[in-house]
C-alpha cells in the first residue's frame, strides 16, 4: 500500500494531461482561494495598526476594527482554505481512486456558489450581522435567537454547500471501495463527515439549543474541531499524497499514518475546551481536554516521524525542490505548534497566557506558519502543470518563501513575549494603561512582521500571474534535479 503514491506518479507530461482531472477547477479554486489570502492578511494588517494609533478609518464604523478582524479570520478560514482545499482535492482524489469527480457542472456551480457566500459573509459582517461564536460569525440570517429574518441564511447555505461537497469528492471514493485506500482517502472522507457534523455543531447548537456554560463548552469543541476535524485531516491527507509524489518515494511507514489517523478521531474531538479552562465549565471537562490535548502532540509526532523518515536520503531536497522546502517547514512548525499547545493548556500557563497576545501568536504559527505554508506548496508544485508555463522568475519564489518564513518567525517570537510581559504584569495587578504602554513596542514589531508577510505573498502573487500570462516552456525534469536556486 506504500507504494500507492509513488505508482501514481506518472511522467510529468502525462499528470498534465490527466483526463480525469478537472484542471480548470483546480486552478480556479486556488486563484480564489489565493485572493482571500491576500484580501484576509490585508485586513489583519489594517487592525494591527489600531494598536499603535495608526489606524486609517476610526471613524468609519463599518470599518472599525472589531468587524475588520472578523474578516481576517473568515476569510482565511471559509474563502481561504476551503477554496484551496478543494482545488488540491480536484486534484489529487481522481488521481487516488482512478475515478472523477461526481460532476464537473456541480463543480462550478459549488465554486460560483461558495464565493458568492464568502463574499456575502464578509459583507454581513461588515455590516454588524454576526454570531457571538469564535470562528463561527457567519450570519445566520435571523435576530439573535428567533427566527426574524434580517440577513441572508448563510449559515444555513453553508452546510448545504458541504453537502454538496461531500457528494462531489466522495462519489469517487465509493466507487473505489474494491480497491485498497491508500490513507489520503482515509483523512478525506473522513474530514468530510466531520466538518458537516463540526459546523452544524458550532453555528446551529449555540445560536438556539445550547446556553449557558454549556453553549460555551460547545462553542469550545467547535472551535478546536474547526482545525483538527476540518483543516487538519485534509491538510494530512493532501500531505500524504504531495509528498512522495514530489519525493518519488513511498511514505516511510504506513502503519504510523494509520495510527496517526485513528489517534486524531480519538483525542482531537476532547480538545476544544482548554479554550474556556479557569472557566464555569465542570472542573472534570476542562482537565478531559487538558489530557487529551497533551495526546494530540504524541499523534502529531507519529505524522513528523512519517514525513522525515519519507525524507530519508532525499534531505537535499530541502535545498533544491521548494515545494518540498514549504512542506517540510510547515512540519517543524507544527510540531512546535502543537508541543507548544501541551504545555500552554496547563492551568498553570493558563493563569499567565490567558487573553494575552501570547493566543494569536499560537495561532498565527499554526494556520498561517502550518497549513497556509502546505498549501503553498501544493500550489508551487501544481501552477506550473496547470498553466503549462514555467515559473515567470523563480527567484521571486525564494523572497516569498524568506519574507514569509522570517515575518512569521518575528511574529510569533514577538507575541510570545508580550503574551508574558502581559500576563505577568496582569497578575501583579499593574494598572492597565501601564499595561498597554508597555505592549505598545511588541505591537509596532507585529505590524512590521505582518508587513513583510504581506509583501511576501504579493511578490507571489505577482509571480503567479505572470507566469499564468507568459509562454515559457515548462522543463518536466527539472523537478528531478532542483525547483529552485
Amino acid at each position: 500500500m506504500t507504494s500507492i503514491a509513488v505508482n501514481l506518479s506518472t511522467s510529468d507530461a502525462d499528470a498534465a494531461a490527466e483526463p480525469l482531472v478537472i484542471r480548470k477547477l483546480v486552478q480556479w479554486h486556488f486563484v480564489a482561494g489565493f485572493a482571500f489570502l491576500l484580501t484576509s492578511m490585508a485586513w489583519g494588517f489594517l487592525f494591527s495598526l489600531q494598536f499603535v494609533g495608526l489606524y486609517p478609518v476610526e471613524s468609519l464604523s463599518l470599518l472599525s476594527p472589531g468587524r475588520v478582524r472578523l474578516l481576517h479570520t473568515n476569510e482565511i478560514a471559509y474563502g481561504f482554505l476551503v477554496n484551496a482545499f478543494v482545488g488540491a482535492m480536484y486534484y489529487a482524489i481522481p488521481r487516488l481512486t482512478g475515478r472523477p469527480v461526481a460532476s464537473g457542472k456541480l463543480g462550478w456551480f459549488i465554486f460560483w456558489v461558495w464565493q458568492f457566500l464568502s463574499v456575502a459573509t464578509s459583507l454581513g459582517q461588515l455590516m454588524g450581522y454576526t454570531q457571538a461564536v469564535e470562528w463561527g460569525e457567519t450570519p445566520t440570517g435571523f435576530k439573535p435567537g428567533t427566527f426574524e429574518p434580517n440577513f441572508l441564511p448563510i449559515d444555513f447555505l453553508i452546510e448545504v454547500g458541504a453537502v454538496l461537497l461531500a457528494i462531489q469528492f466522495l462519489t469517487p471514493i465509493v466507487k473505489s471501495l474494491h480497491q485498497r485506500m491508500y490513507v489520503s482517502l482515509w483523512y478525506i472522507a473522513s474530514g468530510f463527515v466531520w466538518l458537516i457534523l463540526t459546523y452544524v455543531m458550532g453555528n446551529t447548537m449555540v445560536e438556539w439549543s445550547v446556553a449557558g456554560s454549556s453553549g460555551a463548552a460547545v462553542a469550545g469543541l467547535f472551535i478546536h474541531d474547526l482545525v483538527g476535524l476540518f483543516v487538519t485531516p485534509f491538510g494530512w491527507g493532501l500531505m500524504y499524497f504531495f509528498v512522495p509524489i514530489i519525493l518519488r518515494k513511498p511514505v516511510w511507514s504506513h502503519a504510523l499514518s494509520v495510527i496517526g489517523f485513528w489517534a486524531l478521531a480519538f483525542f482531537y474531538p476532547l480538545n476544544g475546551v482548554h479554550h474556556f479552562l479557569l472557566s464555569s465549565i465542570p472542573m472534570s471537562v476542562q482537565y478531559g481536554a487538558i489530557v487529551s490535548t497533551m495526546a494530540v502532540e504524541i499523534v502529531v509526532t507519529t505524522v513528523i516521524v512519517n514525513f522525515f523518515g519519507t525524507l530519508w536520503g532525499e534531505g537535499h531536497a530541502l535545498r533544491t525542490n521548494m515545494p518540498i522546502r514549504w512542506f517540510y517547514t510547515g512540519m517543524i512548525l507544527y510540531f512546535i505548534t502543537c508541543l507548544q499547545c501541551s504545555f500552554q493548556t496547563t492551568l498553570a500557563f493558563q493563569e499567565i497566557i490567558h487573553f494575552t497576545d501570547w493566543v494569536p501568536g499560537h495561532a498565527h504559527l499554526v494556520m498561517f506558519g502550518v497549513f497556509t505554508f502546505w498549501l503553498t506548496g501544493m500550489l508551487t508544485w501544481l501552477w506550473p502543470r496547470l498553466t503549462g508555463n514555467d515559473w515567470y522568475d523563480r527567484s521571486l519564489l525564494g523572497w516569498h518563501y524568506w519574507l514569509a518564513v522570517i515575518g512569521l518567525v518575528i511574529m510569533f517570537l514577538d507575541l510570545l513575549c508580550a503574551g508574558l510581559v502581559h500576563g505577568y504584569m496582569l497578575k501583579s495587578l499593574a494598572p492597565w494603561m501601564d499595561i498597554v504602554n508597555a505592549m505598545k513596542p511588541f505591537w509596532w514589531v507585529r505590524s512590521f512582521a505582518g508587513g513583510m508577510i504581506l509583501a511576501g505573498n504579493l511578490i507571489f502573487a505577482w509571480n503567479l500571474w505572470k507566469t499564468a500570462t507568459t509562454p515559457k516552456a515548462y522543463d518536466w525534469r527539472r523537478d528531478v534535479v532542483g525547483e529552485v536556486n
